[in-house]
């Protein structure tokens, strides 16, 4: 058993949840500013979170498991190993994303309406890099669902704080995602997959990602704008600043042995950060 779902957890790479997690969290600590909320609702928002995530990645996984199968990065993935069947990568995906429409059913009557929209976006991402260069916008949107999400199912509405954190989300995880993808541009443009990478070349696409880096760092600025948010906040959005700096520092045109660093350590510390400092900001405000 535990052997199982060990296999499962590098398929749909569970760790990854720590992306969007912190700010689906940060989302859920602004809430509270306006609304009651409590642990039971807490916990029905990660295991949202982690459900859609994880039916999301099932989908990926099935769709390209013919490509991954013949690109030398991915073909020890799950699916192309025959560490996992279809069937079962199926039955997987399937019931997390029955998990997720359950738990928006409890959280609230709207989220559970939207619940098919959200997972249209999320599964969608997957068959972008078929037809469009944009791809990575569209996972910069898919991701940027869970402070929105998050901010409908406490409060039933919507507003600026839910989209300047959504906006901040997307253009981060775009921008990273560019980055992940350079490493791919010889084999994308080889076998007809479209991306920034293989539309701009290397350095055009790590400056697109750099431009939305820094939309990121101004949508993170303007968030006191909207709420009020203590000195501890300002701390923490020049850290984040710092750690996206360095990310863009050390991976080059000419030097991409250091994207698995950029991409994984890097951008989990800007998440724990902004969630991190938004409490305080918080609780100092």
């Amino acid at each position: 058993m535990s052997s199982a779902l060990a296999t499962y957890s590098r398929m749909i790479k569970l760790s990854h949840s720590i992306f969007a997690m912190p700010f689906a969290l940060a989302a859920a600590v602004l809430a509270a500013r306006e609304v009651p909320v409590g642990w039971g609702q807490l916990v029905l928002i990660v295991v949202c979170m982690v459900s859609a995530r994880s039916s999301a990645m099932g989908f990926n996984r099935l769709v390209d498991r013919d490509i991954d199968a013949i690109n030398p990065r991915t073909m020890g993935r799950e699916l192309p190993s025959g560490q996992i069947g279809v069937r079962a990568a199926w039955a997987f995906t399937l019931g997390s994303a029955a998990l997720f429409v359950v738990c928006t059913a409890l959280l609230h009557p709207l989220t559970l309406a939207l619940s098919p929209v959200a997972l249209a976006v999320v599964w969608g991402y997957s068959l972008t890099k078929r037809f469009t260069a944009l791809c990575h916008l569209f996972l910069g949107l898919a991701l940027a669902l869970a402070p929105t999400g998050v901010w409908i199912a406490l409060t039933g509405s919507w507003g600026p704080i839910p989209a300047l954190l959504s906006a901040a989300v997307g253009t981060w995880v775009a921008g990273f995602d560019i980055l992940y993808a350079c490493q791919d541009q010889g084999f994308d443009r080889d076998h007809g997959l479209r991306s920034i990478p293989t539309a701009l070349g290397l350095r055009g696409a790590m400056g697109v990602s750099a431009g939305l880096h820094l939309a990121t760092v101004a949508l993170l600025i303007a968030l006191p704008w909207l709420t009020p948010l203590g000195w501890a906040y300002g701390v923490g959005v020049a850290l984040i600043a710092a750690a996206l700096l360095y990310e863009h520092w050390i991976v080059r045109p000419d030097d991409l042995s250091r994207i698995d660093k950029a991409f994984f350590d890097l951008n989990g510390y800007v998440s724990l950060l902004f969630l991190a400092f938004v409490v305080a900001g918080s609780w100092w405000s």
